[in-house]
């Protein structure tokens, strides 16, 4: 993935409209890379720039294409969505693949967040990275991205605690203490095992019971 350095200047709305955009591609593996910053992109989604259904996140700088949904995707993470629904606490917010503001040039849609209290819900504005106590990716197609530049990503901006529900290989990857680049901490579970959460000690989830 090229990464977009921030104390550079980005492209203006001409070299945008000038630039040739990539083909269409069925292979999902490795999203497909357009550039623009946030300002911009929020524009465009108030112009329909993209076609309805667009799957489409910015991630530095970058326009990516993300795979489809499958059933099996969707069904875990309404399991996950379920199984937290239930433990906690009434004032916390759940969040289901909404936008979540990282710097100027970032705003994925993580499949899952908890979220702290928000007095309107974050109808004025999106969750940033302080606002999240936890986040969760379901990861089939997309595993090698989410463990990759989705890590990178969360661990530059602070997220404290990223769980990668690892859909391959049927674990749950959990990663914590961001620094710099990277997680410090890194544990790889199974069904078999249990994963407090580092914000929410009070709170233990059973694995098998999400994957």
């Amino acid at each position: 993935m090229v990464t977009v350095n921030p104390t550079k200047p980005l492209a203006n709305s001409e070299q945008w409209r000038n630039q040739a955009l990539p083909t269409a591609s069925t292979d999902f593996t490795r999203p497909l890379k357009h550039l623009t910053h946030l300002d911009e992109w929020r524009r465009m989604g108030e112009a329909n720039i993209f076609p309805p259904g667009s799957r489409v996140e910015l991630i530095n700088g970058e326009i990516l294409d993300m795979a489809p949904i499958s059933s099996y995707h969707a069904g875990h993470l309404k399991r996950i969505n379920s199984v937290f629904s239930k433990l906690m606490p009434e004032n916390l917010i759940i969040s289901v693949q909404d936008p979540l503001q990282l710097g100027d040039l970032s705003e994925p849609e993580p499949d899952f967040m908890l979220l702290k209290p928000h007095e309107d819900f974050y109808t004025s504005r999106h969750p940033i990275a302080d606002d999240v106590l936890l986040l969760i990716e379901v990861a089939d197609l997309s595993l090698r991205f989410d463990q990759n530049e989705k890590l990178r990503l969360y661990a530059q901006h602070g997220v404290p605690e990223y769980w990668l529900l690892n859909l391959h290989d049927n674990c749950l990857e959990v990663y914590r203490k961001p620094n710099g680049e990277a997680y410090a901490e890194k544990t790889t579970l199974d069904a078999g095992d249990n994963v407090t959460l580092s914000q929410l000690p009070t709170i233990s989830i059973d694995v098998s019971t999400i994957l």
